[in-house]
């Protein structure tokens, strides 16, 4: 079922919300997931060990998740990822949107997923889960627009490109279009802040460190989007 347009207008929220809950749980379930996953893989790693070589992993996934999505900004543009409106006037087929219909939904998964090892087992798989399922129905709701504006050129790019999962091949040709870089970094700031913060933590093993970080990192999202609708 696809998203409503009170959940699209609001999906940073809704977002924010589902990893605000993921971390709660940690109240309810009292194992962190980083514990379990050392009694499963490797129960006789010294601790800290584990964790900092996990949360460099998680740091990669989140680094990895958040070049994925710079990488889409800088072929659609920061100001309409960002946007509360949704925007269905041009169907964009260059860069990371050769190997897939939604690299930047995708890309919330993985940074769900190496985010979500700083949380309780519960909350690993809820964060994952509801990541998920918000973004496929937000899929859902920006194909139906695009099938309606875009007509039969949308329908033979459906066909063509996974709606989700990457293919490690461009599936269309490139169009020809020039990566914005510089604003696509600047919209994607707030989530290299989260990559940063955990990387902190597997470097520190302190999580008010990485907290603080991860704060810093919320806020600056409100702050490049201020900026990039002025620019706009």
């Amino acid at each position: 079922m696809k998203a409503t347009k009170f959940e699209f207008e609001r999906r940073f929220w809704i977002i924010a919300g589902i990893y605000f809950i993921g971390f709660l749980l940690a109240g309810i379930d009292h194992t962190h997931f980083l514990v379990q996953l050392r009694h499963w893989l490797a129960p006789s790693t010294d601790s800290a060990l584990f964790t900092r070589v996990a949360l460099s992993i998680g740091t990669l996934v989140v680094f990895g998740a958040a070049f994925l999505r710079t990488w889409g900004a800088a072929y659609l543009r920061s100001d309409i990822v960002h946007d509360t409106r949704q925007h269905s006037e041009a169907l964009v087929a260059d860069g990371p949107f050769r190997h897939s219909r939604n690299p930047l939904y995708f890309a919330n998964l993985p940074m769900a997923a190496g985010i979500g090892l700083l949380a309780s087992v519960w909350g690993f798989v809820f964060l994952v889960l509801a990541s998920w399922i918000f973004v496929y129905r937000l899929i859902f709701r920006e194909e139906a627009s695009l099938r309606e504006t875009q007509g039969a050129s949308y329908q033979k790019y459906l066909e063509t490109v996974p709606r989700f999962w990457p293919s490690l091949t461009p599936r269309v040709p490139s169009g020809g279009a020039t990566p914005r870089w510089p604003q696509a970094f600047f919209g994607e700031t707030f989530i290299w802040l989260f990559g940063i913060a955990e990387l902190s933590i597997a470097i520190t093993l302190n999580t008010n460190v990485g907290m603080t970080i991860f704060a810093v990192g919320f806020f600056a999202h409100f702050v490049t989007n201020r900026a990039l609708l002025r620019r706009n």
